[in-house]
């Protein structure tokens, strides 16, 4: 009798402790917020890929735990804004920092959205100017778009002054005029080569159409050279281009907008 009794008992007791432990909230694995660090984190369900979710019981904090997304450094986000000036495709870029292909896709866009596409005239150019004007063949998606880059730059200072990406016409050749600081358009004498259409748009005493033997052009063309050493959309017979407008134009522009800053600082 007593036998059977403390068999009675302890099966009493073994179901008393099981429903206590139903009731005592599942701890994380985690079992840290990452918030307030606390360690009273309690399970809460599950997101959509079936990972599960935790609560600090303290701040409130929801959390999955083991999460894939990486939080990226600003220091990974400077790094990869100066390789953006470089040649160096995204693919390259996503290689070497170790950030996803999609996170910096979505990072460049954003900064080529927001890139400004106007040039900010440096106090450098003062006084009697010379220009060089020039305009370079890109593609976007494919060879048959044609898209021309027109940049102007001053001689002396090797700055670029004015940029406009479009056709090769008469209309894109007033644009990059138009683009020019009011300085340049009112006193600076132009080089550029034959191409009819600065005939129409540049002053006829202060144009010079002149051909690259002179030698009179050759910091725009050393400038052509840079662009497509420098900027991966840009290089020949590479699988590097932009399917997208509004991304082509606006790396153009970065590019732009951080070599003006290097001679800046020279």
């Amino acid at each position: 009798m007593l036998f059977v009794s403390a068999i009675t008992l302890l099966s009493h007791i073994t179901q008393q402790s099981d429903s206590l432990q139903e009731d005592i909230p599942e701890l994380s694995p985690q079992n840290t917020c990452p918030s307030c660090h606390s360690h009273n984190v309690i399970k809460n369900g599950s997101i959509h890929n079936g990972k599960s979710k935790s609560q600090c019981k303290d701040c409130g904090r929801q959390f999955v735990d083991n999460p894939n997304n990486i939080v990226i450094s600003l220091q990974i986000k400077q790094l990869i804004d100066k390789l953006l000036l470089e040649r160096i495709s995204l693919r390259g870029i996503a290689r070497v920092t170790g950030v996803s292909w999609s996170w910096l896709q979505d990072y460049v866009n954003s900064i080529l959205a927001h890139t400004s596409r106007q040039i900010k005239v440096s106090e450098k150019l003062t006084g009697h100017l010379t220009i060089e004007c020039d305009e370079m063949w890109s593609f976007v998606d494919s060879k048959k778009n044609s898209l021309y880059v027109w940049l102007a730059i001053d001689r002396d200072s090797r700055i670029i002054i004015g940029c406009f990406i479009g056709n090769r016409t008469r209309k894109s050749a007033r644009q990059l005029w138009a683009s020019l600081p009011d300085i340049s358009q009112q006193s600076a004498v132009a080089y550029t080569d034959f191409w009819q259409a600065y005939t129409t748009v540049i002053p006829v005493k202060r144009h010079r159409a002149v051909g690259k033997e002179t030698g009179l052009t050759n910091r725009i063309e050393r400038l052509n050279n840079t662009l497509r050493q420098r900027v991966s959309r840009l290089v020949r017979a590479s699988l590097s281009f932009s399917k997208k407008l509004n991304n082509h134009i606006g790396a153009i522009w970065y590019f732009i907008h951080g070599y003006n800053a290097e001679l800046d600082r020279i």
